[in-house]
């Protein structure tokens, strides 16, 4: 059952002009803030790809303009972290420690606020159903970005293992799909915009199912000719 999702942003009234303002207010922020911050982009209309690739990250360097911070906060990857909270904890000892480095920094003001704000997936049933992993390229074609966000990145939170819905699936069939499932494990869904993750696995998973018909024939052509 493939599903799409679309993204309400909702304002949780809290706002910062310095660091730390920003820090105090991460030590009680909802963790769907958190997950907003680093996740939403994603689904955000744009036109380029991004410099920064969170938001926290983005506004250090624009409203309070300290790259040296920007680029830390702009390595965290945050599918690496199965706990919000330990991801929370990671960017409070970036922002405390570069306020730590340079005092005057964490009480340097922002002409605009950082805003936070947390998300509400709707989801809903976009009547595609795929039967076997073969058909998951041509499927994939198909597929909106919001698809892909459900599927791929959001299906991690989601999943006890940090699966993603198409590795939890392909796990179901016959261990000659392994190779499949490690194959998408090798996608980064942070560092790619959704459409170079669905041309990635589109293209990754065509050549596999390709050597895998392939070898099925050989083996056949043998069965035939030995017979």
């Amino acid at each position: 059952m493939v599903k799409d999702c679309a993204l309400v942003s909702i304002s949780t009234g809290e706002k910062a002009y310095t660091l730390a303002e920003l820090a105090e207010r991460l030590k009680k922020a909802d963790p769907a803030c958190i997950y907003h911050h680093f996740w939403s982009r994603h689904l955000r209309p744009s036109f380029d790809h991004p410099e920064f690739h969170n938001d926290f990250a983005a506004w250090v360097h624009q409203e309070i303009r300290d790259r040296v911070l920007a680029e830390r906060l702009n390595l965290i990857a945050p599918n690496e972290y199965r706990d919000i909270e330990v991801l929370r904890e990671t960017l409070l000892v970036y922002i405390q420690e570069r306020i730590f480095e340079d005092e005057y920094l964490g009480w340097r003001k922002a002409d605009n606020p950082f805003y936070f704000v947390k998300s509400q997936l709707v989801i809903f049933d976009t009547g595609l159903r795929i039967e076997w992993p073969y058909q998951i390229a041509d499927a994939l074609e198909s597929f909106s970005p919001g698809s892909i966000f459900f599927h791929f990145i959001d299906a991690r939170r989601r999943h006890p293992q940090g699966l993603d819905d198409f590795r939890d699936w392909i796990s179901k069939f016959p261990s000659e799909y392994k190779p499949l499932e490690d194959l998408i494990a090798r996608v980064d869904p942070f560092f790619l915009s959704l459409y170079e993750i669905r041309d990635f696995l589109v293209r990754h998973i065509r050549a596999f199912c390709a050597k895998m018909q392939a070898k099925r024939e050989f083996y056949e052509r043998k069965i035939r000719g030995s017979s």
